[in-house]
């Protein structure tokens, strides 16, 4: 026993989520990589048919990504815990029966209906980046059960470093092969592009399946001495995978269908009160250029979601009330340690970090500053969302954030038919409606905790110290920016005053000691961290 808690110490849900959360940034960075040349060497026709293949493909990978590995993660953690080693494989060998029949299907339909499915959208040419497309589904659907074992273990270094080659194979294959295919054909080229999804999905796997075959080899002694339980049935397990998966799934499928809702209203109210010319604008203003950078964050938000799952659900199922509350605390203080001071640095810095990120859409800068010092405010309240439903799953609540969303998404069609159709408002209503919208989505959430799990936060160590650190923050970039401004052109100076902002936002977290002892324990880099602290914080 005192292994298996020195083992969940070390892999403890932070350590988790920052290792997760370096690995989601650079998959981010590796992407824009991939899509800035890619657009460069296919152009317009060519990229039509690039992306006509991925509305079909991300409906399939929304089922095998968006709730299954969660739920095996959660059901496996609960079997961990209560040692039943015996049932936790039944149920690994469960979820692969589940996900290999879901993506061999997927595959199937998307290979043999590619004629089909390209007359629907007017696209014939796209043929070639369905069929190349195809294999993948299959490929992520066995990857997934991979990456929800080791959640369920919190060992979360396979799924960040499967992650990390999946990418790496689908930009190499998929530029390698838009390059050397360019000359025989766009369409041709676009597929090449496409087939790198597929190479990149084969790498990943192969990779998982070996860190797989090594973990289980070190432990199998350990899991037959240990195990103890009885073994359910293979229908029972998938009965209750699907049971989990299935609300996870429908919650992450309503913010889709409220981006999708959203641009037919938006361009619609636009048009309504007079701006044609200029809709399609507006409308890429706030989804091309501010939303963008508002999801960025959430790489790390979202890393401690996946995180947090597993380590709430083993301390629920053992009834140690004493670190579930403090686990939940840390979850909540940690996404606002993340979220707050970028919500802080896009709202006091929109238009500079506009003018710096785009510089050739200069005129554009004032009205997508103002867009995104509006839509940085959801950042927070995205990123304690994402965190409490980690959370609340992790509860056996997996029902309510899904529930909750969908009242978010409801608050914000309303808001944003009102508001857009303001003329004096327009577009800056569609980004206000989406911050209502996670606000409520968080807000009901938090409540929904501390109804159900009986939580009492400490204000103060959560919340206020946080703010603190943030407060100081901003008026330390605002201060550098405007100063150096002076002297200094426009991007360097804005530069200049997000990395005093980042220094002065870190001095901070240890100067208010937001960050605690057993954060220096679970933190990458923790060791160092401490002696910082101890050598210049320790006496204050």
């Amino acid at each position: 026993m005192n292994q298996e808690r020195d083992h969940d110490h070390s892999e403890s849900f932070v350590k988790g989520a920052v290792l997760l959360g370096v690995s989601g940034i650079f998959v981010k960075i590796l992407g824009a990589f991939f899509k800035i040349p890619l657009g460069n060497i296919l152009g317009p026709e060519g990229m039509s048919y690039y992306v006509s293949a991925y509305p079909i493909y991300n409906f399939f990978i929304v089922l095998a990504t968006a709730g299954l590995p969660t739920a095996l993660a959660k059901i496996i953690s609960e079997q961990r815990a209560l040692g039943n080693y015996r049932n936790m494989d039944k149920t690994f060998k469960s979820g692969m029966i589940l996900m290999t029949s879901i993506g061999l299907s997927g595959a199937i339909f998307m290979y043999f209906g590619a004629e089909f499915l390209v007359q629907g959208i007017k696209n014939p040419q796209a043929i070639y980046s369905f069929k190349a497309l195809a294999p993948a589904i299959f490929l992520v659907s066995i990857l997934a059960v991979f990456r929800g074992y080791f959640q369920g273990f919190q060992q979360l270094k396979p799924f960040a470093v499967s992650q990390i080659i999946e990418q790496l194979g689908r930009v190499i294959v998929g530029y390698g092969l838009a390059v050397a295919l360019l000359r025989t054909s766009t369409a041709l080229s676009a597929a090449g592009a496409t087939f790198g999804a597929t190479s990149g999905a084969l790498a990943g796997l192969v990779v998982i399946l070996f860190m797989y075959r090594k973990f289980r080899k070190k432990n199998d002694i350990h899991f037959d001495l240990l195990s103890s339980g009885e073994v359910s049935s293979s229908t029972e397990l998938i009965k209750r995978i699907v049971l989990i998966a299935v609300p996870i799934t429908l919650g992450a499928a309503v913010m889709p269908l409220m981006n999708t809702i959203d641009v037919v209203l938006v361009m619609n109210r636009l048009h309504d009160i007079g701006i044609v010319e200029n809709a399609n604008d507006l409308y890429g203003m706030l989804v091309g250029y501010a939303a963008t950078l508002v999801n960025l964050p959430q790489v790390v938000t979202a890393a401690i979601q996946i995180s947090i799952v597993p380590a709430i659900a083993g301390l629920y199922v053992k009834k140690n009330h004493k670190d579930l509350n403090k686990t939940i605390q840390s979850g909540v203080r940690m996404a606002l340690i993340v979220s707050l001071p970028a919500t802080a640095g896009l709202v006091v810095l929109a238009q500079p970090i506009m003018e710096l990120l785009y510089p050739r859409q200069i005129e554009h800068a004032a009205t997508t500053g103002t867009i995104l010092s509006i839509l940085g405010f959801g950042v927070v309240f995205l990123g304690l969302f994402q965190v409490t439903t980690g959370i609340l799953q992790g509860l056996s609540l997996q029902n309510r954030p899904a529930i909750n969303l969908a009242m978010g998404a409801v608050s914000k069609i309303v808001l944003t038919y009102i508001l857009v159709g303001i003329p004096s408002i327009n577009i800056y209503g569609a980004a206000f409606s989406s911050v209502v919208a996670y606000a409520i989505a968080a807000i009901l959430n938090l409540m929904t905790l501390k109804r159900r799990a009986e939580i009492v936060f400490d204000v103060r160590e959560v919340l206020i110290k946080p703010l603190m650190s943030v407060a100081v923050m901003s008026v330390v970039v605002l201060l550098a920016y405007h100063g150096s401004n002076m002297f200094l052109p426009g991007k360097y100076a804005t530069v200049l005053g997000i990395g005093i902002g980042i220094f002065a936002y870190f001095y901070m977290l240890f100067y208010t000691k937001t960050l605690v002892e057993e954060d220096f324990d679970m933190l990458p880099g923790g060791k160092k961290l401490r002696k910082i602290n101890e050598r210049f914080f320790d006496n204050k």
